[in-house]
């Protein structure tokens, strides 16, 4: 009855068979002599046959989820249920194997985050650990070189740590925006100069255009986001590149461009290049300390605010991340 759409359309029809049967049958003991009685009892069990038969493939989607809740008790999230009917229990059943899609996704993300963060979390401590011994066991002497590699170490933990918490209170929506009207270019040469104390051999612009545009938006936030963009572009760029930081009025909002003349994002990575963790370049990007979490921490930010950040590949070689951020709707 798969193809009936609905479920009481579904009852009527193995009502209407239960009784039909039952009377058919009763009719045809009577005329073969049997007593009404024996007629009726006869009748009565082979409407239930009938009744159960048919009710059988009404349920069994039923009797599958309670299969695969069972086995996603147990930790299993790789069961799914028929789901060929299209009453309400196929619809059911489409919602249910769509939960269950959803829930072994987050299982996987979950141990990912789990494994990522102990690798990342392992190196610094693992560091740490190493000359910390060697100090109590007097290999090396305490001089600054020391001390300054273990602040190193300590800073990179705490810079994780901090990018941890940002992504998952951006996650869960507990990030409130405080929303205000500002001055872009100062907010853009705010992120440049910071970034340039630990890139002085890579040259940076800014050009905003118009002169004095504005935008509606968390400002220190939205240089969260310009931060981010600029050191994971200082990362990839070659010693004398070129790092362009740039905005632009664009349709009611802003849209803020951040250049380099690096290698560039393969475009088999593109889909990937905001997920936790992801490193196009994964012995650059530890050698230098990122965590692979900036344009995650980034693309929450900005879908926050309702806009849209993308890559775009820049000739005749580089990446292009761009921005955009609508203004507040009256």
């Amino acid at each position: 009855m798969d193809p009936l759409p609905s479920l009481k359309l579904k009852l009527s029809v193995v009502i209407a068979a239960a009784v039909g049967v039952t009377v058919v049958v009763f009719w045809a003991g009577t005329h073969l002599g049997l007593w009404p009685s024996v007629s009726g009892v006869v009748a009565g069990s082979i409407a239930l046959v009938v009744v159960w038969f048919l009710s059988r493939g009404m349920t069994s989607p039923l009797r599958e989820m309670m299969a695969a809740t069972e086995a996603m008790a147990r930790g299993d999230f790789s069961s799914r249920v028929r789901a060929s009917s299209r009453d309400e229990v196929g619809i059911l059943a489409v919602s249910f194997n769509a939960m269950a899609a959803e829930l072994a996704e987050t299982d996987r993300i979950r141990r990912d985050l789990v494994a990522n963060v102990s690798h990342e979390l392992r190196t610094p401590i693992a560091a740490l650990q190493v000359v910390l011994e060697n100090l109590i066991d007097g290999v090396e002497a305490p001089d600054p070189e020391t001390f300054r590699t273990m602040l190193d170490q300590v800073e990179r933990l705490g810079r994780l740590v901090r990018q941890l918490l940002d992504l998952s209170r951006l996650e869960s929506g507990a990030v409130p925006l405080d929303r205000g009207d500002f001055a872009v270019e100062p907010m853009l040469e705010r992120a440049i100069r910071e970034s340039r104390l630990n890139a002085p051999e890579v040259d940076m612009t800014v050009q905003v255009d118009p002169s004095g545009l504005r935008i509606d938006a968390d400002q220190e936030r939205i240089h969260q986001v310009v931060a981010n963009l600029v050191e994971n572009a200082v990362r990839h760029s070659p010693r004398g590149g070129v790092i362009a930081v740039s905005a632009r009025s664009y349709g009611g909002g802003v849209a803020i461009e951040v250049a380099d003349d690096g290698p560039g994002i393969p475009e088999s990575d593109t889909p990937r290049v905001f997920d936790r963790f992801y490193r196009a370049d994964p012995a650059r990007s530890s050698r230098d300390g990122g965590a692979g979490l900036g344009l995650a921490i980034a693309r929450g930010i900005v879908d926050l605010h309702g806009g849209e950040i993308r890559p775009e590949r820049r000739e005749p070689h580089g990446c292009r991340m761009v921005v955009t951020i609508p203004g507040r709707s009256s």
